[in-house]
């Protein structure tokens, strides 16, 4: 499965997207982007991690409005 960054704030995301079998990683600084297929943030700060430039190849998902369920569901749609 995919390697995902996931903001420490989204627990929900997080382990609806570990029981369907992706790596799950925690986004604390744009280093911890850089190897993920897909990162997924909450939108509360859109530059959290004070990223500018795109360091990853892959879809960005902000989460902001959008239940667990709604967002391993944009993941998938991204991915496939």
């Amino acid at each position: 499965m995919a390697r995902i960054g996931v903001e420490s704030t989204l627990t929900d995301v997080k382990e609806a997207l570990m029981e369907l079998g992706h790596e799950v990683v925690d986004l604390h600084s744009e280093d911890d982007a850089a190897y993920c297929d897909c990162c997924i943030i909450s939108g509360q700060d859109k530059d959290m991690m004070g990223i500018s430039n795109t360091i990853i190849a892959g879809p960005v998902i902000n989460a902001q409005g959008y239940n667990a369920e709604d967002v391993c569901q944009m993941v998938n749609q991204k991915l496939s």
